[in-house]
């Protein structure tokens, strides 16, 4: 016998059609509404109304949701505008800390690999950037789908918590990356569009212009500290380590989380200091979760009433 459809409520019918409607006509006065924009919030309206199994899908996804809207959102108000644009003392820093003396010149390491590369870490490089959001995002799927649900909504919002704790530090310092520094010199030149950098060689390679089409729509190029690139894995590895994942999970994502972090460096997008500062970010953000609010009482209660409803 087939289980009756359930429709949400009124009151969620009304809330979440609100909120979407708001949520389209704001992008679409503040940053401008893209195709995709439209693409999301048709799926998410479909999950949310399709049956109740999708419905809670769909409100358990909110946390990645507001991670991607924050992100798209920072074009609202760019980092430049709230705090003056390290380019200079980033990169004098990171040649003083780990210069390396090639020919009796002192190069970067970003550099150093500009000029010394090879096919294979080209291809490897790009490989291990392409993990860089879709298997954090896989592996909190993975915990909802096998039933987790608790584990799987303290990983999802200590990623959002993350998240936050990187922008905020955009706001607080906002940096150029490596290639800003080769390409452009340490004058700050606002509207600078996004640069593939070293990952170029990987689409040249390949013939595809995957991280072309990507980082062609970078919303903000002075976004370098903390590396957040070098974050997520560093969550995703803790809670497959929390969760007793199997051996071959706990490796495979320590090999993605470093060749992330060297792919970093070796690409020109991040300084060592900006992936050594994302690592320290992410464990601030699962330091604070777990340790902080995790043990206060109103957000214990709102954890478990998302619990309850998603479960």
């Amino acid at each position: 016998m087939k289980k009756a459809f359930i429709l949400p409520s009124k009151k969620e019918t009304v809330t979440v059609i609100g909120l979407m409607i708001l949520f389209l006509l704001l992008t679409a006065v503040c940053i401008g509404l893209r195709s995709e924009h439209i693409l999301i919030a048709g799926l998410y309206l479909f999950l949310f109304f399709a049956g109740k199994t999708t419905r809670k899908l769909a409100v358990a996804l909110l946390p990645f949701a507001l991670f991607g809207i924050s992100y798209d959102w920072m074009r609202v108000f760019p980092n430049y505008e709230a705090n003056p644009i390290d380019v200079e003392g980033l990169y004098n820093l990171e040649k003083s800390l780990f210069g390396i003396n090639d020919n009796g010149n002192i190069l970067i390491p970003c550099e150093y690999f500009a000029i010394h590369n090879c096919q294979i870490a080209d291809f490897f490089a790009g490989i291990f950037y392409l993990c860089w959001v879709p298997v954090p995002i896989a592996f909190g799927l993975w915990l909802y789908l096998k039933g987790d649900r608790s584990l799987y909504l303290r990983y999802s919002m200590v990623f959002l918590f993350v998240n936050l704790i990187g922008f905020a530090g955009y706001y607080i310092h906002p940096a150029a990356p490596p290639w800003y520094a080769i390409n452009y010199g340490f004058e700050p030149i606002l509207n600078t569009p996004g640069n593939v950098a070293g990952l170029g060689r990987f689409d040249a390679l390949t013939g595809l212009s995957i991280f072309d089409s990507i980082y062609g729509r970078n919303a903000n190029v002075f976004a370098a500290v903390p590396s957040l690139h070098a974050a997520y894995m560093v969550v995703a590895l803790c809670y497959a380590i929390i969760n007793k994942c199997n051996k071959f999970v706990i490796t495979l994502f320590a090999i993605i989380m470093l060749g992330i972090w060297g792919t970093a460096v070796y690409s020109s997008h991040h300084y060592i200091i900006d992936v050594t500062l994302g690592i320290c970010c992410a464990l601030l953000g699962i330091l604070i979760f777990e340790k902080g609010l995790m043990k206060t009482g109103w957000f214990k209660n709102f954890f478990n009433r998302y619990y309850t409803y998603i479960k």
